[in-house]
């Protein structure tokens, strides 16, 4: 069975099942499940493994055995593991069990190891009648990869001009060595020599310049297809909906998007490059049978010999390449997560733990490497092996046929020269080949994401003038995934225009949730949610969130000055806003009295300001969008009780309709009406007697 490793912790599940439906001919990969299946971050169960496994016409079995009853299931099933994972059993020995573990690979395990790791529970996994064999891993365009690319093709043929003429150079200069041997040195013409040699060097000149022109030109296209093709996908992703970077790790994307790179490398040298090599790889063909008929079957049987070899090796390699990458995406993901994490990691001792962990991920991306290494030491020495063989080959042939006058020096000389160019274009020809095919791993890694459908970026109400800033929630429901609970649940609820109003409950009732509904970072599941009697679907992300002011409990500052971050980077920011934006949160004396005033520089993430700092910063960026509505998550708890209450004076004198989630006293203070949440229902709607 080929093994399919898991993006994320909680795809196991995912992973086993796209595995045991391979090995009965319904090729998925994770991404088309992904799309297929709303997952939750929390993991799959195996009811919810049962219900996605009948979807795709499989009929399931889940039972509870012992472990000497292992040898008796309907293999591959899934088997329950650690008590929270997936792993696939492929085959039960007498002593010894194999696994397909989706987070390390296929593991070989005594019965003591699988007796400390299995629960007792399988699922057995059976195709029903509807059940049909299919491909159904995406096919991802390039242009849909890459978008519009400018210039592309000019720059294309102005290349394919100059390497045509570097071909016809190479072409010719076999030719001179057959002159000189055959014509000058024979007939001691020293004219002919000198003749030949010049034409050679005139040769050599034109090779320079026309490489040289190939080079620079070739520098230019890799820098606009680098720069053109990360723009368009870089667009495209950061356009996806909030919901996609939130079940996704930071090292994950980042892996994602380097797959391009490799996609452009092949691609940008291989587009110019496959057409000559073919040319060339012909006429030298034609050439080489016009000398010898003999010798050209030699080579030719040599160049078999790579194709076969090249095959056997492709699946091994493929496999290798796909852990590999699976493996340093989950390292670099841990990396970068330790960095960010440095500060608790510290004050709790941990530094150490945490380097133990990381040590273990780089040492399974370091093993794959060396199975890698080692496949392609095997594969490079067969590989000289064949063409040694051929050349002492073509030495013994081509030499008893000089013998026997049927061939001369110069013509063996300029056969070997035309046998060079046509086993390394014949080579290049198959490595081509190859690693195109080979880029479908990459593709569908990419397909993760240029897939994914963005966010409506066009609004049909787009007149913010015209509309009210209240918000109506409709028999709104909503989960974030198959077999989860309800986090909202048949929500109704009308806030007005101008109203001030807090939501309050206890933690997980569904706050947040609610906010980010509001919002348009997440779609309700059933109801609907309306923003001056239009529902946001029709208004679409970028008109709500034109009107809206937020301040979530997550938001994070940027790298740059504090009027950057407080206008948010906004090209030439009015400086009388952002003070004005300031004033309101009650930052501005601070800024003040920071060594560069408004143009303070602070560092990734806001480090070297404090709590309450921060989140006043966080507040002034909202209030500088001048917005309709203010969406407050939060957003005074770091601030001590004099800095709250002189925030909420300044926010109960505004007009625009307040939302916050709070269960400070001072912050609800600056309501007019509360309301309270248990497990994403109202209980209790309150209005209270003094207006904000």
């Amino acid at each position: 069975m080929k093994v399919i490793l898991q993006s994320e912790s909680h795809e196991c599940g995912l992973a086993c099942l796209a595995m045991v439906a391979s090995q009965y001919g319904l090729h998925l990969d994770l991404s088309t499940l992904r799309r297929r299946f709303a997952i939750s971050v929390k993991g799959t169960s195996l009811p919810q493994i049962v219900k996605y496994s009948q979807s795709l016409e499989f009929s399931s079995r889940p039972l509870r055995l012992e472990l000497d009853e292992l040898q008796q299931l309907r293999l591959p099933c899934i088997l329950h593991w650690n008590l929270n994972h997936f792993v696939v059993l492929e085959k039960v020995g007498r002593n010894k069990v194999t696994i397909l573990d989706p987070a390390v690979g296929r593991r070989v395990l005594s019965l003591d190891e699988v007796s400390r790791c299995f629960t007792g529970v399988a699922l057995e996994l059976t195709p029903n009648a509807t059940f049909k064999s299919a491909e159904q891993k995406p096919r991802l365009r390039l242009r849909a990869l890459t978008g519009r690319v400018l210039g592309l093709k000019r720059a294309l043929g102005n290349i394919l001009m100059l390497a045509l003429g570097l071909e016809v150079v190479a072409l010719l200069s076999p030719q001179v060595t057959q002159w000189v041997v055959d014509h000058a040195l024979v007939s001691a013409d020293y004219d002919l020599l000198l003749l030949a040699v010049l034409g050679g060097c005139l040769l050599l000149v034109i090779d320079f310049a026309l490489r040289m022109a190939r080079g620079w030109m070739g520098l230019r296209l890799n820098q606009q297809l680098t720069l053109q093709w990360t723009s368009n996908f870089f667009q495209h992703l950061l356009r996806l909906p909030w919901s996609y970077f939130e079940k996704r790790h930071l090292g994950d994307i980042t892996a994602r998007f380097q797959s391009l790179d490799a996609i452009r490398a092949v691609l940008a040298n291989g587009a110019v490059t496959i057409i000559l090599d073919a040319l060339v790889a012909l006429i030298t063909l034609v050439l080489m049978l016009l000398y010898s008929k003999m010798l050209t079957t030699i080579v030719m049987a040599a160049v078999g010999l790579y194709v076969l070899l090249r095959w056997v090796f492709y699946a091994p390699l493929r496999n290798a390449t796909e852990e590999r990458i699976v493996l340093a995406t989950r390292e670099n993901a841990y990396f970068l997560e330790t960095i960010r994490a440095v500060q608790p990691l510290k004050l709790f001792n941990t530094t150490s733990l945490r380097l133990a962990t990381w040590q273990n991920l780089l040492t399974d991306v370091q093993n794959r490497d060396l199975k890698t290494q080692k496949l392609v030491l095997v594969f490079a020495g067969c590989n000289t092996l064949i063409f040694g063989l051929e050349g002492m080959l073509l030495l013994y042939v081509g030499g008893l046929a000089v013998l026997e006058n049927t061939l001369t020096l110069g013509m063996l000389l300029a056969f070997l020269a035309y046998k060079s160019q046509f086993t390394s274009r014949a080579s290049k020809l198959i490595d081509l080949g190859i690693e195109i095919k080979m880029l479908s791993l990459h593709g569908e890694r990419l397909a993760d994401i240029a897939l994914e459908a963005p966010e409506p970026s066009e609004a049909i109400e787009t007149d913010l003038n015209r509309i009210k800033p209240s918000i109506e929630f409709k028999n709104a429901s909503f989960r974030y995934g198959d077999g989860e609970r309800w986090v909202v649940k048949d929500l109704s609820l009308t806030i007005e225009a101008g109203d001030a109003v807090a939501l309050v409950g206890r933690s997980g009732c569904g706050k947040s949730t609610l906010f980010k509904l509001m919002l348009g970072l997440l779609e309700p599941t059933e109801g609907s949610i309306r923003i001056g009697g239009i529902d946001i679907r029709q208004l679409g992300p970028q008109t709500i969130r034109n009107m809206v002011g937020v301040v979530m409990q997550d938001d994070q500052l940027m790298a740059g000055s504090l009027s950057e971050n407080i206008a948010c980077f906004e090209p030439g920011a009015d400086q009388g806003r952002i003070e004005d934006a300031a004033k309101q949160a009650n930052i501005h004396k601070t800024i003040l009295n920071m060594p560069m005033g408004y143009q303070t520089l602070i560092s990734e993430m806001g480090s070297g300001l404090s709590g309450g700092q921060k989140q006043r910063l966080l507040l002034a960026r909202a209030l500088y969008k001048q917005p309709m509505i203010l969406a407050l998550d939060e957003a005074t708890s770091h601030l001590d009780l004099h800095g709250e209450q002189h925030v909420v004076f300044n926010l109960r004198s505004t007009s625009m309709t307040r939302v916050v989630i709070a269960h400070r006293r001072e912050t609800v203070a600056m309501v007019s009406r509360i309301i309270h949440l248990e497990q994403g229902t109202i209980t209790e709607d309150v209005r209270l007697d003094t207006v904000a």
